[in-house]
């Protein structure tokens, strides 16, 4: 059953992370680089150089060998606003997008609130590159980039691996949505499957001016909330800075039935002077639902109709998620061209109830289907995570050079344990149809005892050291980085009853990364490519499989991806076009002449394709955000000669999406929005015998400012899938299942500054 927190409890999580952890938890560090002002005694011609350069850098001499270091500053927004001019790429820092070798995107605080987001899935459904295995409304969200899987726990929070939330990521207390699309794991130190890309959530710093913001929020049926959003400095130079997000909501939602509570408290502090600068972090968030969850199908056939966006075929059942973290970083420049910086964090999550296995089996052509088991879950995740760097910067003759060297740990323990109801196998003593959700399993689901927290049930220690230089030639008109990282990961798998040891796998692995960027037309014009390495963990063989290897942990596994691509920023508008292939192993079974089977990574899926991105701002009173990815998947290895040559599943050919704000010109203070959402035809199954129909969904919005007894108001309004369209959104990340394009929903605001 869902559990209320009472009026006192919900003021405790308030005081909490408003103030208690403000108090008592360490201060904290970010690694966030700060401008800093000319040194006093400089020559004239020393200070026309420095102003020469960006107001990140600053010039220096060092025994006779001119240097510039680089700041790591948050890159500031583009044109329009809606995206930023660079992103975090982990040990590289922020850097603008001119200057990276990479296909990144970095989504704004600013069109978080102009579009109402609520979770990153609201946020990266601008990017044509993104897709998502798990349906809007979901208990836990998953992505895909390029076509392969990014799971939610390998997200990243303030460039560090381990401590995002997990599940639903609330995303009002973030300024940033950094995205780079391809593998990522090297830059930032993580060992993980994810190798389509890389998510890094930064969170809100304390600008120069005050702030004291607050958004009431509706979103239909009748979920109601409100958000306060508070910034002050401190100090004669304004070198405290604290951010206080806190946001409750609770409701009906458009989920037939469904009720959802929703929870968070977010409490940023820096200190920035002449050599250190210091961020603490910290955040809890809440999930309760009840009365039912969005599923996903296991269709059978081709053409079976979608059912409504709101179908509830789990009525009768509830979950919680929490999510806790704290992050302490820091940088100090230990001389004007040397900065030692370090990080270290703590999270937690928690989730119990039914939070997944909600899966429709064996859907037939006329609806017919069979609800899978109900569960009663208990997950717990904890992980430590650490970094600890130096960041150089010199000139040799005429080469700048930039260098790091970096190490990072993440120790993580899982567990996993549930009770269950099964009468019969797959349920099938209680057919449904998906056109019919007028039932309710309450009766089932309470019969289910509820199971406390287990012991782990897998541990996870990862360790890297990564050296890396970035070498500018002519006058910074090409830049080439190259660097190596040395990861090693350690898992054990345990029983939660006993804690006996199950299975063990040890490994290290040296990766390169390879990047440049030319100008030879300017600055408006970049080329750049890159080269770089995955190492993910093997998965553990079932012990009931069979074969040789059964549960034993396989080996970790290596994916790799080259790029190469064109940047062209006009000043207001910006394009990317990027020509990219990935090369990830897959399991596969096989056979020797004995007959005896192991599961191995043999198997191989290569992702080809080609993305253009634009944003910015091609009129006055004209923004634009999109882009269209052709992608061609293909099963290159597989034990199956009938499978081989086939598109892996969940890989669309074609995404397209198109964005764009228009200020009117009859009142500069509204605006009207419209979004288009394409994705084409894809496959459910390896076998390329079921295939979901192409979809395209349109959203509309328009926000309205004005001045209310001299505070400044912005109402906004949006409605997504306007056309309330039925349809299939995508393919789960289990092979056979798809999932449901959310209904139309409709979100009201109104932010008040004061």
């Amino acid at each position: 059953m869902k559990k209320k927190l009472s009026p006192a409890r919900k003021r405790l999580l308030y005081a909490l992370v408003g103030s208690s952890l403000f108090w008592h938890m360490p201060a904290l560090v970010s690694a966030e680089d700060m401008a800093e002002t000319a040194a006093t005694g400089q020559t004239a011609a020393q200070a026309d150089a420095s102003a020469a350069l960006t107001d990140r850098q600053r010039v220096f001499t060092l025994e006779g060998v001119e240097v510039t270091a680089s700041r790591q500053t948050l890159s500031p927004a583009y044109a329009g606003g809606q995206v930023a001019r660079g992103a975090n790429l982990g040990v590289l820092g922020n850097r603008d997008f001119m200057d990276t070798p990479f296909n990144v995107a970095s989504y704004t605080a600013r069109i978080i609130e102009d579009q109402q987001a609520n979770t990153l899935y609201d946020v990266l459904i601008n990017d044509p590159s993104v897709r998502f295995t798990t349906p809007t409304g979901q208990a836990a969200e998953y992505y895909k980039i390029r076509g392969l899987d990014v799971a939610m726990e390998h997200l990243y929070f303030n460039g560090m691996s381990g401590l995002a939330p997990y599940y639903r990521v609330p995303v009002e207390f973030l300024e940033r949505v950094d995205v780079l699309k391809g593998p990522g794991s090297l830059l930032y130190g993580g060992v993980n499957a994810s190798v389509g890309g890389a998510i890094n959530l930064a969170p809100k710093r304390a600008d120069e001016e005050d702030l004291t913001n607050f958004t009431a929020s509706y979103t239909s049926s009748s979920h109601l909330g409100g958000h306060l959003d508070i910034g002050r400095r401190f100090g004669k130079n304004k070198e405290w800075g604290v951010r206080f997000n806190g946001l409750y909501a609770d409701g009906d939602t458009e989920t037939d039935g469904q009720s959802k509570e929703r929870l968070l408290g977010a409490l940023g502090v820096d200190y920035r002077s002449d050599r250190w600068r210091l961020s603490l972090d910290a955040y809890g968030s809440q999930d309760y639902y009840e009365n039912g969850l969005i599923s996903m199908y296991q269709l059978q056939s081709n053409h079976i109709k979608a059912p409504h966006g709101s179908t509830n075929l789990f009525k009768g059942t509830s979950g919680a998620a929490r999510n806790n973290g704290i992050l302490f970083k820091g940088e100090y420049d230990l001389q004007d061209n040397l900065t030692t910086y370090f990080g270290f964090g703590q999270a937690a999550s928690r989730a119990t109830g039914f939070i997944n296995g909600n899966h429709i089996l064996l859907v037939q052509a006329d609806g017919t289907a069979y609800p899978r088991n109900l569960f009663k879950q208990n997950f717990w995740n904890d992980a430590t995570s650490a970094e600890l760097g130096l960041r150089g910067a010199y000139q040799t003759g005429s080469v700048k050079h930039q260098l790091v060297l970096s190490s990072s740990f993440l120790d993580n323990e899982y567990s996993s344990t549930f009770n269950r109801y099964v009468p019969t196998p797959y349920m099938s003593g209680f057919p449904i149809s998906i056109y019919d959700d007028s039932y309710s399993f309450a009766d089932l689901f309470d019969s289910v005892s509820w199971t406390g927290k287990g012991g782990k049930t897998t541990t996870s220690k990862l360790s890297s050291f990564l050296l890396a230089d970035t070498l500018s030639f002519n006058e910074e008109k090409v830049q080439l980085t190259l660097g190596l990282r040395r990861q090693s990961v350690k898992t054990e798998n345990f029983i939660a009853a006993t804690g006996a040891r199950t299975a063990k796998h040890d490994d290290d692995k040296t990766l390169p990364v390879v990047g440049f960027v030319a100008k030879p037309w300017g600055d408006s014009v970049a080329l750049y490519g890159n080269y770089i390495k995955a190492l993910s963990p093997g998965d553990q063989v079932l012990s009931t499989s069979g074969y040789t290897n059964a549960g034993q942990l396989m080996a970790p596994y290596t994916s790799k991806q080259t790029e190469i691509g064109v940047k062209w920023d006009r000043g207001n508008f910006a394009n990317t076009l990027a020509l990219f292939q990935i090369n990830k192993p897959n399991t596969m079974v096989v056979t020797n002449s004995l007959d005896e089977k192991t599961q191995t990574y043999d198997g191989e899926q290569e992702s080809r394709g080609v993305e253009w991105s634009t944003f910015g701002q091609i009129a006055e009173n004209v923004r634009i955000l999109g882009g269209i990815t052709y992608l061609r998947g293909e099963i290159t290895k597989a034990a199956s000669a009938a499978t081989k040559g086939n598109t892996p599943f969940g890989v669309p050919k074609w995404t397209m999406n198109a964005g764009v704000e228009w200020d009117t010109p009859w009142n500069k203070d509204l605006t009207l929005s419209l979004r288009a959402v394409y994705t084409d035809s894809q496959y459910i199954n390896n076998a390329n015998t079921i295939k979901l129909p192409s979809w395209v969904r349109y959203d509309l919005g328009a926000r309205y400012k004005t001045e209310i007894n001299n505070t400044p108001v912005t109402y906004r309004l949006s409605v997504e899938n306007l056309l309330d369209k039925k349809y299939w959104a995508g393919a789960f990340s289990m092979e056979g299942f798809a999932t449901l394009g959310g209904p139309r929903t409709v979100k009201l605001s109104a932010t008040m500054q004061f």
